[in-house]
């Protein structure tokens, strides 16, 4: 298990990324934005070119980001704008964890597999932290 940040910006993740990685040096994994998403994310034109998701792997962990789209709802608010980022080992594993965390907290994403070929939830412990679980499924 590692555990990763996750920032969210209004509109500026990829200035923002560009920041970090010239000062941590490295390459994205991964750089997309809302526009090759699927159609039905229902992502108005003007924000498809918005991220959707990076990631910058930085030592043996890394930073991930992406930008709102008001088809999600609010922009984020600086100083909450982030979650802690969990790679699960198994489906198992993630939802242990997502019951043990989300327990008197609030569930935005139930787990589910996504799109992007993942077991993934995301929600608001009750101390108010953001956070998320990622299992990557085996590809068939």
């Amino acid at each position: 298990m590692s555990l990763n940040t996750y920032l969210f910006f209004d509109g500026n993740c990829r200035e923002a990324f560009e920041f970090y990685r010239s000062v941590f040096g490295g390459e994205f994994s991964v750089i997309q934005t809302f526009g090759e998403g699927p159609a039905d994310m229902n992502v108005p034109d003007t924000e498809k070119d918005r991220i959707m998701h990076v990631s910058l792997p930085i030592g043996s962990g890394g930073l991930m980001g992406s930008d709102s789209t008001s088809a999600f709802g609010p922009p984020p608010v600086a100083g909450t704008n982030f979650s802690i980022s969990i790679a699960g080992e198994s489906r198992e594993h993630c939802d242990a964890v997502f019951a043990g965390l989300a327990a008197g907290g609030t569930v935005k994403m139930a787990m589910h597999e996504t799109f992007w070929g993942a077991y993934f939830g995301n929600w608001t412990d009750r101390f108010g932290i953001g956070w998320m679980i990622n299992f990557e499924l085996p590809q068939e």
